[in-house]
Parts: C-alpha cells; sequence; structure tokens
C-alpha cells in the first residue's frame, strides 16, 4: 500500500501542477512554435529577396555587355529602391557610374561614386574611391585626387594600397612632378602591384630623367648673307 500511496500522491502532484500551469506551458509551445515558423518564413522570405535582386543583376550584367546604358540605369534605379541595403544595389550603381561616363555626364557619375563611399562596406568603398580618382585624373582635378588619397584611412588600404600608390603616381605624372611619381610607383611595386602597365610608366620616368631636354642657344643666329646684293640707284635706273 505505501508503494501505491506514494505512486497515487505523485499523480496528484502532477495534476495540480497541470491545472496551475497548463495554460502557461500551451501558450510557451505555442509562441515556440510562432518563432520557429516566424524564423523559417523570414529565411525563405530573405531568399526569395536575393533571388530577385540577383535576377536584376544579372539582367543588368547583360544591358552592361550590350552597352545599353539605359537599362543599366534602370535596373540600378530599381535595385536601388528595392534592395536599397543590398551589396547587389551597390554594384549596380557601380555600373550605372560607367554608363553615366560612357554618356559623358561626369557630374552625376561623380554623385554615385560619393554615394557608394558614404554608404557601402569598406571594400567597396575602396572600388568606389579608385574610379572616382581616375575620374578626376582624367578630367584635371589632380589635387583634388591627391587630396582624397590623403584624406583615406591608411590602415583600412589593405588589399588596395598598390592601386592608390599607382593612382598617386599617374597625379604626380600629370602635375609634372617626376620625382614623388617615381617614389610612388616604386611603392606600388613594393606593395605587389599587378598593374601590367607600372613598369613602362617607371621606366618613362627614368628614360625622362636620365635624357633631359636639350638646352636651346639663346643667342640668336646670324643671319646668312644674301646671295645677290640689292641693286644700286644707277642700276635701278637702267
Amino acid at each position: 500500500m505505501a508503494i501505491y500511496d506514494t505512486e497515487e500522491e505523485q499523480v496528484e502532484a502532477l495534476q495540480r501542477w497541470w491545472k496551475a500551469n497548463a495554460q502557461a506551458v500551451i501558450f510557451g509551445i505555442i509562441a515556440g512554435l510562432c518563432m520557429i515558423l516566424a524564423g523559417n518564413y523570414w529565411k525563405s522570405y530573405q531568399n526569395d529577396k536575393r533571388l530577385q535582386a540577383s535576377d536584376l543583376y544579372s539582367e543588368l550584367l547583360e544591358a552592361d555587355g550590350k552597352d545599353q546604358s539605359e537599362q543599366v540605369e534602370k535596373l540600378s534605379k530599381q535595385l536601388a529602391v528595392q534592395f536599397g541595403s543590398s551589396a547587389y544595389a551597390h554594384y549596380a550603381a557601380l555600373f550605372e557610374a560607367k554608363a553615366k561616363i560612357q554618356l559623358g555626364d561626369l557630374i552625376t557619375a561623380k554623385a554615385i561614386f560619393e554615394k557608394i563611399i558614404a554608404e557601402a562596406d569598406d571594400s567597396l568603398k575602396h572600388v568606389a574611391r579608385l574610379r572616382l580618382i581616375s575620374l578626376m585624373l582624367a578630367t584635371g582635378e589632380y589635387e583634388q585626387g591627391l587630396k582624397l588619397i590623403a584624406e583615406t584611412n591608411a590602415a583600412s588600404m589593405t588589399g588596395f594600397m598598390s592601386n592608390y600608390e599607382e593612382l598617386k603616381g599617374d597625379l604626380y605624372t600629370a602635375l609634372d612632378r617626376p620625382d614623388e611619381a617615381r617614389t610612388a610607383y616604386q611603392n606600388a611595386l613594393r606593395d605587389g602591384s599587378q598593374s601590367p602597365l607600372l613598369q613602362f610608366k617607371l621606366d618613362d620616368l627614368t628614360a625622362a630623367s636620365n635624357n633631359p631636354p636639350a638646352i636651346q642657344n639663346p643667342v640668336a643666329p646670324t643671319p646668312a648673307p644674301a646671295t645677290q646684293s640689292a641693286p644700286t640707284p644707277a642700276e635701278s635706273k637702267k
């Protein structure tokens, strides 16, 4: 009887506990199931969004390959509106800037690069900044390009240092500052640049320094004697 009584007491205790906590347990189970379902839905939603963004980006790449500037701009803006926080939107903006450059709209292209620099992750910031500096080089904004490089945090340049140094060399070359250009190119080589033109740029600077332009004689040349003298008055009368 003692064993029976003990089991009976355990059952009664379990019944009392269930009566007191049944509602909380049921709510907990339902809440847990809702969280699992919500998590699964969110993952599915995010995957669908990524697939949609990927599809749009693929269309943009195809349009870029066909030089369809208007379509590139349209798809880039669509990605910005629907998936603005995604990497796809930022990469699409790079292609939009490229299309603007091809159309001669350099002001808009610069604005796009500046927006990417302000919003994207570090790697993409550097890509956009390097393209903006290249655009400044092409438009004669040499000092502005050097200033932008100087303002960039050197500690964040890992993987891009050689690109910045080569562009710095190009800017110094354009400013006719060969010594600084040479140092920048040498730094780019030291940092592992894979640019096929870098060594040629450095060689050109070396050749120019070894072969300075000839200094012209400032004395005016003596005129050659005339082959025939001017006629005398007497000869003129003849």
